[in-house]
Formats: structure tokens, C-alpha cells, sequence
């Protein structure tokens, strides 16, 4: 075996431990990776792959990066979904005999990263586990570490990947002993199934939370969700090495109280992003005018879980409405609110020890603003702002410690010194002192040395190599007295040191580490102190980001000229002149036309929208789904008048997009879509279709649209309040036939051969489709526009010979349609077929009988 470099064997050791990580390994002022980290780091991270020699014969595939820009390397590892050791050295090679001690201090992996310049400041990062029973119920624990927040749920198998999908974990733990291919879109990790037993789960979430039982949380019962929690934990524990003294509780997640929005409904009402990704011109964006990384992370947890318990909802909206008429207030504490910094993320490093002396000096200048915002809102009467002031603690404590202790400006490194104010500590002043003279010392022993040997150009310098020396030119070599100890010989000089002078540099340079190792002790007490207050400055955080959520929710119902909603337990959504909160902002040079609705699950239960395209149907349709999960929000909504009858989901089938990484077509994925929604919404759902059936041919398709419409309003377990828009004309005859479906249409007026989009919905059906003009309005050439009208003209004639005859020949096969069942035939065909079915045949003459038989041809052609 060829021999190594006691460095690759130490290589080697600590990578054993960490196969399934890119080992950073620190050496100097590069991280190295090698072998095949080396191979995958260099082309991740676009960085050159060279090898080195390491003992005889031993060429070493390497890449490295500098430590100093070592966070962006590791976001763009984190990125790729890998995990990064990060191996330090321990000791200072200058000081150490031999080799210098090296170890791994942290492993980042997508779920557990807390640095600042990786994290997205707006947004949670998860890690999260999952545990299956294997009967279609699912453990549910996600934790940040970066905030400590810790939540667990059990959902049901048909629930888990809209779950996921919303919580956009960071990283997913799952047994090794189990299959979730399923989730191949999410970064998995797989780790024991030990960590997932209901027993060891339970023990090691008792130990970390010093409690004899997990009853207080209430979560006790949820064998499937302690298990994931238990695994979440042991993980955290596992790859960082460290206390997590800021994880503090454990949350109880439950749907039951919240507005459900499927993963379908979050893409079609691009409430977070786009269809094409972007997240300009989603209701995110519209809504976010929080002014704290705090409040824009709970803007958007309420955004994708908005509540569905009218009391919840009735405070937020009351807390709103009192700001809404506090302008002043509302611009102070915003005012306030912008000098603050994440307090939450800045206690996670300090609790998990990762805080430098500048995120101290953050926390204490976000600290000072808490008096200053409890005397601006502590006159509010609303429920929910009495409990956030009261919920704000005085932290004069912390504030007093730090100031006395930190400089105003500290570096960035903490090991270094320069972080501790003069007069906070006396050991660490008297050391000061030392140096201080030391220094004085330094220019007294030039003056006599120069005025000893009478040579002017004499100096007294220092370098990290020799320390302090004297620094004598060649001409003057030889004036050097015989006490002068000869160091090194340079070119134009040599360099001399003296016992006096060796004896100060002991002192002195003894003195400067002993003031960085004071320095950084003073430090860490410090920061530990402030980590004893965590779960009181943890809790001032989260009401800190409540405020900033309301203010924001006043702030731009004030600017956009919101209206309050008025809530209620009610089967009925009635908005008066609405508007779509998003489009309008996009078109703020157009005036944004307003438009009605009123539905309930009785005599208003399913609109038909029928209109051309770019009209404004999907506008329409988003616009109602926008302002229900606003209200429910607890924010005020575009429009005159809202009252809503409080919606437990929203649901949305809107747009045709094939699943191809899945093998699912345009129309299967319409279908499952559709199928969802048939076999889950309730009476105080609200139902969105858009264009059901349009992936498949023109009958299939409007026996579909058809059916569905059909089952939601005969359903006897449930009426959900449904908007349908349609290019089946068709649909329209439902009106007729079924008691809680009404026909409205987005108006056109035609102006000569051009047509005008009015945007205004109207009762009614449409009369026509104006295809051919839209495809004139999009530019086709005239040709194609004048042949497509000869063939639409051809076309529609062919059409209504042919639904006749296939509708006599139905009528002649004998199709019989029961009272309480729907037809396909249109009304005077419907008429005619009663008129037929009481006909008294027996009683009429051969000439009565063709004449009449004359007649229906006539009304049906």
C-alpha cells in the first residue's frame, strides 16, 4: 500500500463520518474538498479541478474555495440539495506542534441552514420529516432553525403533497425503510426508522423540552406526528452539534381551523407565483407591504393558510378597522417597525451560538424600539392590539448589558479583540494598558538606541515571523554595538534583536492574546446571557410581526380603497362592485371595471359565465376566489360592500397544463382536478371551473361540463357555491332546468366589424362566441379572418342540422328521461317531447296527425 501524508490521513478520518456530505476541510485561508467531492464541488460551483501530490506516487483530485467567500459557494451547494461538513481547524497553526487539530464544527444541509446571506429573508426554511402508518395517514413535523419554530400535524395521504407544497420544505427526513418515490420533486433524506418510534420520539422531545409528558403541547395523541417531530429533532441535534435552546415549543398545526387551499388552487390564483415562476403580479407581492422579515413571513403562512373561524377572522378584521382610522399611528409605528431588525433569526443565532458581536449590536438597537412601540399602541382598544402590547416585554436589561459591553461598531470576526468597551472589564483594561505603554516603550527605546549608537536611521519594527527587531542599514553595520544579537541579513540591512527587547516582546505579545482571549470569553458570557431571555424575546418577535401584518393590512386598504368585509357563519358571498386586487394594480393607467356577484347554496348556487375570449371571464372568476381568502385573512378587500358567509376551502380548475413529468395528459390532469374537487366540497366551499371539458372533443367535453354541473347542484349531501365559466353555450339551458343555476355573461357591444370588450358581467348567456374576432384582434391576417368566417357560417349550419338529427333520432330510439333527471334537449325540443308524451294518438285523423308532425319539423329546423 502506498503511503499517505499525515494530512490525507487525517482527511480520511473525518470524512468517514461524513459520506454523505461535501467535506469543506479547512486548511489556511482555503476550504479544500477531495476525490469526489472535489469532483462534484468543481462542477457545482463552476471552480477549477486540480490534484496535488500526497505521498509517493499519490495524486489528489482537489478544488478549493476561500474562506472568506465560502458562504456563496455553500448556498450554491445547498441549492443543488447537498449537504456541507464544515471541517475547521482548531487550533492556531502558528501556536500548534505537529498537526494542527482539525474537526467537523457544523454540517448545512437544505433543511438546517441558519446564515444570514443564505437564508431567504421573507420566507421560512423547513426541515421537515414525514411517517407513514401504511393506511393512508401521514406524521406531519416541519421546524425552522433559523427561528425555532416547531410544528406538528397528522394529515390524511390525499392532503400530504398540497402540505408539502405549502410548507416548501428545505429538506425531507423519511424512514430508509420506506418507499416515497412520490416525492421525488422534494430533497429526501433518508435516516433511521428508530428516529421515527413513537417511544424514542416521545423521549427524546421530553428531554429537549424538560417536561414529563408532551400533554401540555397537546400533540400526545398524535403517535404518527411525534415520530416525525422526534425524527426532526434528532436530526437537528445530529448535524449541528450545538444546544438548541431556542426551540422552545412545539406547535400543533391543524386544518381544521383554517381555509384549505389545495396546491391546484395556490397555482391557478398565483398567489405566490406565477404560472411562468416569477412572483411579480402575485397577491404575495400586491399584499406585501410589511416593513420586518418577521412580518413578511407571517404574511405569508396566512396567505397560504388563511383562517376559517369566523371569531379569529372577526378580531383581525376589528384590530384592522381600528387602524384603518389611526393614520398617523399607523405611519409612526411603521416608522418604528422599519429600524427593527429579525429578531427571530438573530436570537436563533444567538441561542445556537453562532452570533457574532454586530448581531448583538442588532438585537440591541431592535430591543431599544420596543418601549417606544408599546407607548404608540398601548391606547388601541381592539382585543388582538391590547394582546400584542401586553405581549411585548422591556428588555432594559439586555440593552444596559450589551451597550455597556460592545463597541458601537465591532468587527465581524469575534476572535480578534476589538469587540470590548474599555472600562467594562478590569483584567482586560489593565492588559490594555501594557500594550498601551508598551507601545510608549517602543518609541523610547528607539530614541536611545538611535542616540547610543548615533545612528539616526535606526528603527525598532515587528513582523509575524521574527517579532520585534532593530532594523539596521549596511553603511552603518559598523557602528552596531557588541549587546546586539544579529537576526537576519537582508540585502540593505540587517536585522538585530536585544535581551531587553525579546523580554518585552514576551510581555507585550503574551499581553495582546491574553486581551483576545479575554476579549472572546467577555463575549461569549455575554451572548449567552442574552440567550437566557430567548423565549421572552421570542415571544415579543411574534407579536411584532402580528403588528406588522395589521399595519400592513391598513396601511394598503387605505392606499388600494378597501372596504371592510363582514364576516359571517352564512351560505352567502355577495360582493358589490369587485375588483381583482392584482389586475388592478397592473392596469393602474385603465380604470379597472367593477363587477357584481351574489351567490348562496339556494337559488344562486351556480353561475355560468359565459363570454368570449379575453373578455374577462378568468379575471372574474380569480377575483372572487382573491377576495374571500383576503377577508379570511382578516385584511379589508377591493370592492363597495362584501359580506361572506366564512368558506372552509377554496377550490379552482382553471387553465389546461400537461403533467409530463408524470405521464399525465392536459385532460387527465383536468379530470383528477375536477374529480377532487366533486369528492371533497361541502356546502361552505367555493367551487372555481374554468373551461371544464375543453381537453377533449366538443361532445365529450359538454357531456362532462354537463354531468358536473349536474352532480353540484343534485348532490343531496352538498351545495357548493360554484362559478363556471364555459365556451359550452350549451350550459346556458340549465338555467331552465335547475332551480340554482343562473346564467351571467361578460358584455360585448360589436362596432361595425370590430368588437368592444365592456368587461361588465351581466345576466344572461352569451349570444355569441366571437372567436373569429378575437383572432382578428390578435392580428391574424385578413385572409385567414375572412376564410375562418365562410367556414364558421358553413359550420354552424351543419351544426344545427346535425344536433337535430341526432336529437330525433334519441327521441326516436325512445330515451327515456325521468322527471327529477336533466335532458340534453333544448327547451322547445323539451316542449315538443311533453307534447308528444300526452298526445292523444287514437283520437286524431291521418291529415291532424301530419300536420302536426309538419309543425314540430318546422319549430325544431
Amino acid at each position: 500500500m502506498q503511503k499517505i501524508t499525515p494530512i490525507l490521513k487525517q482527511y480520511f478520518r473525518v470524512k468517514s463520518d461524513y459520506e454523505d456530505s461535501i467535506l469543506l476541510f479547512r486548511m489556511g485561508d482555503f476550504y479544500e474538498t477531495f476525490f469526489k467531492d472535489a469532483e462534484i464541488a468543481s462542477k457545482v460551483l463552476n471552480i477549477a479541478l486540480t490534484s496535488r501530490s500526497h505521498g509517493k506516487g499519490n495524486r489528489v483530485p482537489l478544488a478549493g474555495i476561500p474562506v472568506k467567500a465560502a458562504d456563496k459557494y455553500i448556498t450554491k451547494l445547498i441549492k443543488a440539495g447537498l449537504k456541507v461538513a464544515i471541517c475547521e481547524q482548531l487550533e492556531d497553526p502558528a501556536l500548534s506542534k505537529g498537526l494542527v487539530k482539525r474537526d467537523v464544527v457544523e454540517v448545512i444541509t437544505p433543511g438546517t441552514v441558519t446564515n444570514p446571506n443564505i437564508l431567504d429573508s421573507g420566507k421560512n426554511i423547513f426541515l421537515t420529516a414525514l411517517k407513514s402508518d401504511g393506511k393512508g395517514n401521514f406524521g406531519l413535523s416541519y421546524c425552522d432553525l433559523s427561528t425555532g419554530d416547531f410544528y406538528i400535524e397528522e394529515v390524511a395521504s390525499k392532503e400530504i403533497l398540497d402540505e408539502l407544497k405549502r410548507i416548501e420544505p428545505g429538506e425531507v427526513l423519511v424512514s430508509e425503510n420506506e418507499n416515497y418515490s412520490f416525492l421525488d420533486e422534494f430533497v429526501l433524506t433518508p435516516v433511521s426508522d428508530i428516529d421515527f418510534q413513537y417511544g424514542y420520539a416521545s423521549e427524546k422531545l421530553k428531554k429537549h423540552f424538560d417536561v414529563e409528558t408532551l400533554a401540555g403541547f397537546g400533540v400526545e395523541e398524535l403517535h404518527l406526528g411525534v415520530g416525525a417531530a422526534g425524527a426532526v429533532l434528532n436530526y437537528l441535534n445530529t448535524t449541528q452539534k450545538r444546544k438548541l435552546k431556542h426551540i422552545k415549543k412545539l406547535k400543533r398545526s391543524d386544518l381544521g381551523d383554517k381555509l384549505i387551499l389545495d396546491n391546484s388552487t395556490v397555482r391557478n390564483l398565483e398567489l405566490i407565483r406565477r404560472f411562468d415562476g416569477s412572483t411579480e403580479g402575485t397577491l404575495f407581492s400586491i399584499l406585501n407591504e410589511t416593513v420586518t422579515p418577521m412580518g413578511t413571513r407571517i404574511l405569508r403562512l396566512t396567505l397560504l393558510r388563511p383562517f376559517c373561524k369566523l371569531k379569529t377572522i372577526q378580531e383581525r378584521i376589528e384590530a384592522v378597522d381600528e387602524l384603518f382610522n389611526k393614520e398617523l399611528t399607523v405611519k409612526t409605528v411603521r416608522k418604528i417597525l422599519k429600524s427593527i431588525s429579525d429578531i427571530e433569526r438573530l436570537m436563533g443565532r444567538i441561542a445556537t451560538e453562532r452570533a457574532n458581536a454586530r448581531d448583538l449590536i442588532q438585537l440591541k438597537d431592535s430591543l431599544l424600539k420596543i418601549p417606544l412601540l408599546k407607548e404608540e399602541i398601548k391606547g388601541l382598544g381592539t382585543k388582538v392590539l391590547k394582546q400584542i402590547e401586553s405581549e411585548m416585554t422591556d428588555f432594559t436589561d439586555v440593552v444596559k448589558l450589551i451597550d455597556d459591553a460592545i463597541v458601537d461598531e465591532p468587527p465581524l470576526t469575534i476572535t480578534d479583540g476589538g469587540i470590548i468597551k474599555d472600562g467594562f472589564n478590569d483584567e482586560l483594561d489593565k492588559t490594555r494598558t501594557i500594550v498601551s505603554q508598551g507601545k510608549d516603550w517602543i518609541a523610547d527605546l528607539e530614541r536611545e538606541e538611535r542616540k547610543k549608537t548615533g545612528i539616526s536611521s535606526l528603527k525598532v519594527k515587528y513582523n509575524s515571523v521574527f517579532g520585534y527587531y532593530i532594523e539596521i542599514t549596511k553603511p552603518n553595520l559598523k557602528y552596531v554595538p557588541d549587546d546586539y544579537i544579529r537576526k537576519q541579513t537582508l540585502t540593505n540591512c540587517e536585522r538585530f534583536i536585544t535581551p531587553p527587547l525579546k523580554e518585552y516582546e514576551t510581555t507585550v505579545l503574551g499581553s495582546e492574546e491574553k486581551i483576545k482571549s479575554l476579549e472572546y470569553n467577555i463575549f461569549v458570557d455575554i451572548r449567552t446571557k442574552a440567550s437566557q431571555r430567548v423565549e421572552e424575546i421570542q415571544k415579543t418577535a411574534e407579536a411584532i410581526a402580528l403588528l406588522d401584518l395589521l399595519l400592513c393590512f391598513a396601511f394598503l386598504s387605505k392606499r388600494n380603497r378597501y372596504t371592510k368585509p363582514i364576516l359571517s357563519n352564512s351560505d352567502e358571498i355577495f360582493i358589490s362592485e369587485g375588483r381583482h386586487p392584482v389586475v388592478e394594480k397592473m392596469i393602474e393607467k385603465e380604470s379597472f371595471i367593477p363587477n357584481d356577484i351574489h351567490l348562496d347554496n339556494n337559488g344562486n348556487q351556480i353561475l355560468i359565465i359565459t363570454g368570449p375570449n379575453m373578455s374577462g371571464k378568468s379575471t372574474y372568476l380569480r377575483q372572487v376566489g382573491l377576495i374571500a381568502i383576503m377577508a379570511q385573512m382578516g385584511c379589508f378587500v377591493p370592492a363597495k360592500e362584501v359580506r361572506i358567509g366564512v368558506v372552509d376551502r377554496v377550490f379552482t380548475r382553471i387553465g389546461a397544463s400537461d403533467d409530463l413529468s408524470r405521464g399525465v395528459s392536459t385532460f387527465l390532469a383536468e379530470m383528477i382536478e375536477t374529480a377532487i374537487i366533486l369528492n371533497n366540497a361541502t356546502d361552505k366551499s367555493l367551487v372555481i371551473l374554468d373551461e371544464v371539458g375543453r381537453g377533449t372533443s366538443t361532445f365529450d367535453g359538454l357531456s362532462i361540463a354537463w354531468s358536473v354541473c349536474e352532480f353540484l347542484h343534485n348532490n343531496p349531501k352538498v351545495h357548493p357555491k360554484t362559478l363556471f365559466a364555459t365556451h359550452y353555450h350549451e350550459l346556458t339551458e340549465l338555467e331552465e332546468i335547475l332551480s340554482g343555476v343562473k346564467n351571467y355573461n361578460v358584455s360585448v357591444k360589436r362596432w361595425g366589424d370590430r368588437i368592444i370588450f365592456l368587461r361588465k358581467v351581466v345576466p344572461g348567456g352569451a349570444d355569441e362566441s366571437y372567436g373569429v374576432d378575437v383572432a382578428k384582434l390578435a392580428g391574424l391576417p385578413n385572409e385567414v379572418i375572412n376564410r375562418a368566417k365562410e367556414i364558421l357560417a358553413e359550420l354552424e349550419e351543419e351544426e344545427i342540422k346535425d344536433l337535430s338529427r341526432k336529437r330525433k333520432a334519441i327521441a326516436q330510439k325512445g330515451y327515456a328521461v325521468k322527471e327529477e333527471q336533466l335532458s340534453l334537449f333544448t327547451p322547445p325540443e323539451r316542449i315538443i317531447y311533453e307534447e308528444l308524451i300526452n298526445l292523444d294518438i287514437s283520437g286524431m285523423t291521418p291529415i291532424d296527425a301530419l300536420t302536426l308532425l309538419n309543425e314540430w319539423k318546422k319549430r325544431l329546423l
